[in-house]
């Protein structure tokens, strides 16, 4: 039997008297494709904070490659950390700082890199996103779908075994979320990460995924694939994925 590369067991999180997951079960595996989608306030990125370690469940487990992560030693965990990489909602890209800067920073805050490599990396990732001659600019004197490659260049410059998306497409007219899509569905076949995809881009991101979970109420109510979605007689699915309240 397959073993997910990370696993929720029965999660639970609060935040004073909010309870955010309620016993959350979720698999993923190593290498594919997976879209978290549910009504906003559900959880979502808390999902996703968990995985980085900026949360800690109150109850639970969360394994890493069949592991307890708490049980972890301090060397494993941090490990795990460095093989994961966060792609933020607004980018997250510095202002005061060139592109070529920007996606050097994760190569340049670890140590291990010399300038010599990371001009090598930062510039062979340059080329795949196709932003050779955007060295110089500034965030500020791209377009939007620019800035997406840079900040997925940036998530992608340490060679990740895993990238988290949130909201990846957030601000964008549907033809850059169409071509933010195809970006990370084929940036993700040539490298080979994890893709954990927070999104509302119902039903487009449907084309990206290769499974899809929905998460409401604190718990994950479906999971399959997009045959699965379309074949499915959850009132609660088809409602959100129909734009309509339950």
């Amino acid at each position: 039997m397959k073993v997910p590369f990370i696993q929720f067991i029965d999660v639970t999180k609060s935040f004073g008297t909010q309870h955010v997951l309620k016993g959350l079960n979720l698999s993923i595996y190593k290498g594919e494709i997976i879209v978290i989608i549910g009504k906003s306030g559900t959880g979502k990125s808390v999902l996703l904070k968990h995985i980085i370690g900026l949360v800690q469940q109150d109850s639970g487990q969360i394994l890493i490659k069949g592991e307890p992560l708490h049980q972890l030693p301090v060397e494993a965990v941090k490990s795990f950390q460095k093989e994961l990489s966060y792609m933020f909602q607004d980018n997250a890209l510095f202002d005061f700082m060139t592109i070529y800067d920007n996606i050097a920073l994760p190569l340049v805050e670890n140590s291990n890199f010399t300038k010599i490599q990371v001009k090598e990396k930062v510039l062979t990732r340059m080329k795949q996103m196709g932003l050779i001659g955007e060295e110089d600019k500034f965030p500020a004197q791209l377009s939007g779908g620019m800035r997406k490659r840079v900040a997925l260049a940036r998530a992608v410059v340490t060679d990740p075994k895993i990238v988290l998306f949130d909201e990846p497409t957030t601000g964008l007219d549907p033809v850059r979320k169409k071509n933010v899509h195809s970006m990370i569905k084929e940036y993700q076949e040539k490298f080979g990460f994890t893709a954990v995809i927070v999104s509302h881009d119902i039903p487009q991101i449907f084309n990206v995924a290769q499974r899809i979970a929905m998460l409401d109420d604190g718990v994950i109510k479906f999971e399959g694939s997009k045959r699965d979605i379309l074949d499915s007689h959850s009132k609660i699915l088809n409602a959100f994925i129909r734009g309509e309240d339950v």
